[in-house]
């Protein structure tokens, strides 16, 4: 049989990608790696660019997870503007595709794939991405929408309250931008947050001089070139210089559509296995198993894509994952460090241990029928630990009470619905 081109050949150049690499060069693994990456820059951290990016014009080589001198001393091959376009399971060959200029094109047989293709911005009709829309995922848009925004020219419209919505929208406030924010859903980060906390999310960004539009819509959008007239749904109408499309992702997995896998993420076990031999999937792509949960959930968040990617070289080189810690992610708004833990349960509790009115910090605990569910984090990364330990400790059974591993100083807990 003839011997594959790859050992370890990862689809996409994102962090899931980059922990895949590093796990299997600590582990031992001494097999060719070659990375495929769609933009033409080594893999880069992402999360900047909806913050420091946009404020601080940090160049992209501050961004990039490793030098150059890394990638050659570990044997990890880049190769920068080339992405997956086809899988044939059967010939275990990747068919790419050459974006930007560059040469490369035809197919790479493998003996190990990991699907790491990420997530894409999704689109709205009305909202054509140029000219005055943009949306945001590589480091190209950052550098669109910081030129932009820069420029002055009038109102940011940011259209979703999702973190990177969110996260633009602070940064645009920093440069002394006016901000109007449209969310369809009747609270920001509807899928994660309860309402109480939601509302109290957008308090924050009423409370910095953002326009803030909920349960609301684009109902019709006129584009002109020098800006943008947006009617919405509650009957306002408003004028933008800029607009910024920031209504969700969804997994980039299309190239697979003939290959068996279907479309959407892809389910995995704990190892980042799926059921074809030989292949995994990790990051934005994927569906791996929460053990918190006894369900398989997507997760687009940066702590998802580093323990994924690391589970995916431990299962090749044959061993066990590592026992994850509960789901979290954080945000940067207004100065204010936001880090969420855990999944919300329908019909919760909330117990905070300081008012969220009036303080500047505060711990939201999260139950259903006094169980440890989720928390939410305010300015308290010193609680994180045990948040964590208050939810994992609660899947085992254990018995635990937030006010335990709450800050001892806190104030009188206030309940919400």
């Amino acid at each position: 049989m003839k011997r594959p081109d790859v050992d370890v050949l990862i689809a996409g150049g994102g962090l899931a990608a980059q922990r895949c690499c590093e796990t299997l060069r600590r582990l031992g693994f001494d097999g060719r790696i070659v990375v495929l990456c769609a933009e033409s820059c080594a893999p880069y951290d992402r999360p900047p660019l909806s913050k420091s990016m946009l404020t601080d014009a940090r160049e992209p080589q501050k961004l990039a997870f490793r030098s150059g001198e890394w990638y050659a001393a570990h044997g990890v091959e880049l190769l920068l503007g080339i992405a997956a376009r086809e899988l044939d399971l059967a010939a275990h060959t990747v068919a790419l595709q050459a974006r930007r200029g560059a040469s490369r094109g035809g197919t790479l047989s493998y003996r190990q794939l990991v699907i790491a293709t990420g997530s894409r911005p999704r689109r709205l009709p009305a909202l054509p991405i140029g000219g005055v829309v943009h949306e945001l995922r590589t480091h190209a848009d950052a550098q669109a929408l910081r030129a932009a925004l820069r420029a002055g020219h009038g109102r940011l419209a940011v259209l979703g309250a999702g973190l990177v919505g969110m996260e633009v929208a602070s940064s645009a406030r920093t440069l002394g931008l006016d901000v109007t924010l449209i969310e369809a859903t009747s609270t920001p980060l509807a899928r994660a947050l309860p309402p109480a906390l939601g509302h109290w999310l957008a308090s924050v960004h009423r409370a910095h001089a953002i326009d803030v539009h909920l349960a609301t819509t684009v109902d019709r959008a006129v584009l002109r070139g020098s800006g943008a007239r947006l009617e919405l749904s509650d009957g306002t109408a408003v004028g933008a210089g800029t607009v910024l499309v920031a209504a969700g992702t969804s997994p980039a997995t299309e190239w697979l559509a003939s290959s068996g896998l279907g479309a959407g993420p892809i389910p995995t076990d704990a190892g980042g296995r799926t059921r074809f031999p030989g292949v995994y999937a990790a990051g934005d792509a994927a569906c791996f198993p929460d053990p918190y949960l006894d369900e398989r959930i997507p997760s687009q968040h940066w702590e998802a894509a580093a323990r994924q990617g690391a589970a995916v070289a431990r299962a090749i080189v044959g061993l066990a994952p590592v026992q994850p810690s509960p789901s979290m992610f954080w945000s940067d708004q207004h100065g204010h460090r936001i880090q969420f833990v855990g999944h919300t349960p329908p019909d919760c509790e909330i117990e905070f241990d300081r008012d969220p009115a009036h303080d500047g910090s505060f711990a939201a605990w999260i139950t259903r029928d006094q169980r440890p569910a989720a928390a939410l984090l305010v300015d308290r990364p010193d609680a994180l630990p045990r948040a964590r330990q208050w939810i994992a400790g609660a899947h085992a059974r254990a018995v635990a009470d937030p006010r335990a591993v709450a800050d001892p100083r806190a104030n009188d807990a206030r309940r919400a619905a």
